[in-house]
């Protein structure tokens, strides 16, 4: 059996590879990424192949050969549903019999959150593709909390659009682990899970980790979602190809989502599916602490 994972390079992909490798050894594992030489020490004995999915010519060689795949999802927001329904035609083209596709909770029509489309347009041509599959639908990672801590302790003001909603953060740790364990196993069966960590933590529970972390008084405010992206927008000539821009629009829409109720659910699908106990938010900031505080100038 020949597992495949794409982006193997990535923050993501690389802690999943590494996870499959105490699994089950790095034979018969063959890595997808823009930038080989990369990950080429790190994984020797696994057998890496380039592949970008804006090339979609790259991608018939780098399935090649190759049983269950690991769709870890694009970085481009606008490219990726027709870069992931061409890496999906290309995996079936090569013999690939089965696809895990890293989503999002709950990416309805509803949701709000600018990455719900690209999400569900996957899953939906993934469905319809005649394989099987396993879509885990991960929360928003913790990880990019420490950033968040960072300015909240800096500032000592919580600012957020998100209400009195709360979010299931999940470390992309135990996403990898999750991930890793579905990939190595021979279930081929379809199925959906929401992979979450465990506990909803609102904003204000967030200041008082904040606070906690950071050893000063962090103040929760609550703006709308116009005060949010205008304090998001880069300063004029800041932001000549617009990534900024959008990245405060996702930003406000995130909030929005968590607001509505988007990303409050708490699921134990990191301990059911990898048996791993998923880091709360506490402790991984507790972790950072150093770093918050380093960023934040404290």
């Amino acid at each position: 059996m020949s597992l495949i994972v794409t982006g193997a390079s990535g923050h993501l992909g690389s802690a999943v590879v590494q996870r499959v490798v105490e699994l089950r050894g790095g034979t018969d594992l063959v890595l997808v990424t823009r930038t080989p030489a990369a990950i080429a020490e790190r994984f020797r004995g696994a057998d890496i192949r380039y592949g970008d999915f804006a090339d979609s010519a790259s991608l018939a060689n780098a399935f090649r050969g190759g049983t269950r795949m690991l769709l870890i999802s694009a970085d481009d927001i606008n490219a990726r549903a027709a870069w992931h329904i061409a890496a999906i035609d290309a995996a079936k083209a090569a013999g690939v019999q089965h696809i895990i596709y890293t989503s999002m909770v709950e990416p309805g029509v509803a949701n709000p959150a600018l990455i719900a489309d690209s999400h569900r347009a996957t899953e939906e041509y993934l469905r319809a593709s005649g394989l099987t599959w396993t879509v885990l639908r991960c929360a928003l990672y913790s990880d990019f909390q420490v950033f968040e801590a960072a300015e909240a302790v800096a500032s000592g003001k919580f600012r957020h659009n998100r209400g009195d909603g709360a979010c299931s953060y999940i470390a992309r740790g135990d996403c990898a682990a999750v991930a890793a364990a579905v990939l190595a196993s021979d279930d081929n069966g379809c199925g959906v899970f929401d992979v979450t960590g465990p506990e909803a933590l609102s904003a204000r529970d967030l200041a008082a980790l904040y606070a906690e972390v950071g050893g000063v008084e962090v103040a929760p405010v609550n703006v709308t979602d116009d005060d949010m992206a205008a304090a998001l927008q880069p300063a004029e000539g800041d932001d000549p190809d617009g990534h900024a821009q959008y990245g405060a629009a996702l930003a406000v829409s995130l909030g929005r989502a968590i607001r509505e109720g988007f990303f409050g659910a708490v699921t134990n699908t990191a301990t059911e599916l990898a048996g791993v106990r998923p880091t709360t938010v506490a402790d991984l900031l507790h972790r950072e602490a150093a770093t918050v505080r380093r960023m934040a100038g404290r």
